[in-house]
């Protein structure tokens, strides 16, 4: 298990936020070994491909600028004209191969860990100069692994150049009997083929090395408990901090909620731990809407507001606690309740015709006619 300089473990997989901090620092995963056999491959592939290109224009390089004539031989200008020609001809010739080069080298690079350029990265640091840090980096696990790879680099190049040479022994030694032009084909051919086949045995080491990189720097950015707990107050603030905040969010809510009580039709109760607020317009609405509700200390506050400002009280824990369970604050109430709240609101309006002068005051249902799936007992 990993640990940190104070031998705390590191035992937590790294945060997004620890990872785009790294990226900013360019700690990102990279593959030497990858970009290595790309290059190689490709330098191959591209001899192959376009061998007959370079030969010709080789050819053409030998005959027209390497040739000297009779007039070139009494002008003191005439060789450094034939170098510069040649020069520039070698360059146009050789241009695709670079730009190969250049885009296989970049896209390499970045195939393992993505692009990233970092100022950081490129600050000088007089930490890399302590030879005392410099012994940890060769003899870490990181260290080892790169000299396991280059040791095994090493056999597998050797290996398999002893292997070619033997293959392509009597070939080359043939190649003196040939023309200047078919020469030149035949051995960028060879020449070819033995980096192509040189550049594969990299391959092993390349699949070995991505794996390894991606775990190291997985490893290298694991986290303490101590490094948890200090990103997420940076990010999140302090616990109590945000205790205090979500506490004065809660009351801003609740003193919103109770600026509603006094503009409901009724106020449901359970008649004590349980009250609901509710408030219908015909014109506007299309269902009773639940403009209040809480329990305990919170139901009991609804009540005295609604008390205060004249709101009617009903006992009906049934559909107190129906209500307060399946809806919503400042949401209709569900069409299962229609039944039930329309029994509800149809007391209420009694009860205003009966406060308004009416002769016989109002009897309150009995049963509540509320699904069984919607009850909440207790």
């Amino acid at each position: 298990m990993a640990e940190n300089q104070d031998g705390q473990e590191k035992s937590h997989d790294p945060t997004s936020k620890r990872i785009a901090d790294a990226r900013r620092k360019g700690q990102v995963p990279r593959s030497r070994e990858l970009n290595t056999v790309a290059i190689t491959v490709l330098g191959a592939a591209t001899l192959m491909l376009m061998g007959s290109h370079f030969a010709n224009g080789m050819d053409r390089l030998f005959r027209g600028q390497l040739a000297v004539g009779r007039d070139d031989v009494f002008d003191p200008n005439a060789m450094l004209a034939h170098l510069t020609a040649a020069v520039g001809d070698a360059l146009w010739m050789l241009s695709p191969f670079f730009l190969a080069m250049v885009f296989v080298a970049v896209l390499s690079s970045v195939a393992l860990g993505g692009f990233n350029i970092s100022g950081e990265a490129m600050k000088p640091k007089l930490s890399k100069l302590d030879p005392i840090k410099g012994l940890k980096r060769v003899f870490s696990a990181k260290g080892l692994m790169e000299l396991g790879k280059s040791l095994a680099k090493f056999v597998l190049v050797t290996a398999a150049t002893v292997l070619l040479l033997k293959f392509y022994a009597e070939e080359l030694l043939r190649l003196g009997d040939m023309d200047v032009r078919t020469a030149l084909v035949r051995g960028l051919e060879l020449v070819a083929w033995s980096a192509l086949l040189l550049s594969s045995t990299m391959l092993v080491l390349a699949l070995v090395d991505v794996p390894f990189q991606l775990w190291q720097h997985k490893r290298d950015l694991k986290m303490t408990d101590q490094e948890v707990r200090d990103e997420l107050k940076q990010t999140e603030g302090k616990p109590e901090v945000k205790g205090r905040i979500r506490q004065m969010q809660r009351e801003l809510a609740q003193r919103r909620m109770m600026q509603e009580v006094p503009k409901a039709d009724v106020v449901v109760t359970n008649p004590t731990h349980y009250a609901v607020a509710l408030r219908y317009d015909p014109e506007r609405m299309r269902a009773p809407v639940v403009v209040a509700k809480g329990k305990n200390l919170v139901a009991a506050n609804i009540r005295r507001v609604a008390a205060e400002n004249a709101v009617p009280l009903v006992e009906a824990p049934v559909l107190a606690r129906a209500v307060y369970f399946n809806t919503e604050l400042n949401q209709p109430i569900p069409t299962e309740l229609f039944l039930a709240v329309a029994q509800l609101l149809a007391y209420v309006f009694q009860l205003r015709a009966f406060a308004a002068g009416g002769e016989d005051i109002p009897a309150p249902p009995q049963e509540w006619p509320v699904p069984p799936d919607l009850r909440h007992d207790g």
